[in-house]
């Protein structure tokens, strides 16, 4: 049985095929800190590890299978079995005839660089894109310390569960939603600024201190980031616009230029988003963003 593994050079990932689910002897050559039950020596005895292999366990008893794992790498010898990684887990019932599935993503980490973490997820399979939830699904957190750490965690497992039907009705509420080009591009520029920040400065002169961009700094512009990269994504509707726009800035690819420090042209590749922080972030934001456009349209 095949799978799509990267080597630890990107800190070790690994994705099931179509209609597959990850087993523990795959998951743990690629992702070996999913399965740490104790803190890395360098945390103090008030650190109280969360065995996120238990956690697995909980969820496949619940119908919930994993397809993705990483985990974050790491310079010092011995902490890849310790460090921060990310899984996602799909439940087969809670798939769609839409093409798009409910998933429970998991991060955790017993190194001390991150907490316990789970969020609601949308993954579409017409373009593998695996979307987060926005703050208004209220993610899990569990800090590694005090006595009621594992009863937080099966308590959080099951608000997640829970959150199943709204996610995917707000799916269908994105889908049933008209953009115009114009409320598009908002979407998309709003993007721009979160995936090149840097490319954005405040201007003082501007009376609501809004960031402007500088085109000369970003390799594509926010018109770019709307060009689908499949034919099944031209329409015009809020959900096909959150994949197209959340597809580009997360996998990368493009090409564009951009003008150095010392004013000479330079071409330049974007850069796919792999750091599991950074994309859950980003992801989040993108739903937060969607879900913002969606109120908008329903207040008009």
């Amino acid at each position: 049985m095949q799978r799509y593994m990267n080597s630890m050079s990107n800190g070790g990932s690994i994705a099931a095929r179509s209609g597959e689910v990850l087993s523990d002897a795959e998951l743990m050559s690629a992702v070996p800190s999913l399965f740490a039950t104790e803190a890395h020596e360098s945390r103090s005895s008030r650190f109280v590890p969360i065995a996120s292999s238990a956690v697995l366990d909980s969820l496949r008893a619940a119908d919930f299978e994993p397809v993705f794992a990483q985990q974050a790498r790491t310079r010092i010898v011995g902490k890849e079995n310790y460090t921060r990684h990310m899984l996602r887990l799909r439940h087969r019932s809670l798939m769609s005839s839409a093409g798009r599935a409910f998933e429970v993503i998991l991060t955790n980490a017993n190194d001390g660089t991150s907490a316990y973490k789970m969020v609601a997820g949308v993954f579409r399979f017409i373009c593998l894109n695996g979307l987060f939830t926005g703050d208004t699904f209220a993610p899990v957190h569990v800090r590694h310390t005090g006595k009621t750490v594992i009863d937080q965690v099966r308590d959080g497992a099951l608000n997640i569960l829970d959150m199943a039907p709204r996610a995917l009705a707000a799916v269908d509420e994105f889908k049933g939603i008209t953009l115009s080009r114009d409320e598009a591009l908002v979407l998309a520029r709003a993007a721009h600024m979160l995936r090149f920040d840097k490319a954005y400065t405040v201007d003082p002169d501007v009376q609501d201190g809004a960031p402007v961009l500088n085109p000369d700094l970003a390799p594509v512009q926010p018109l770019d980031l709307l060009r689908p990269r499949r034919s099944a994504d031209q329409h015009n509707t809020l959900w096909h616009a959150l994949n197209i726009v959340q597809e580009n800035c997360v996998k990368g690819g493009q090409k564009g230029h951009v003008v150095n420090a010392d004013g000479r042209l330079k071409r330049q590749k974007v850069r796919a988003v792999n750091g599991i922080g950074q994309a859950e972030s980003l992801n989040r934001a993108l739903w937060t963003l969607t879900e913002g456009m969606a109120a908008l349209k329903s207040a008009t």
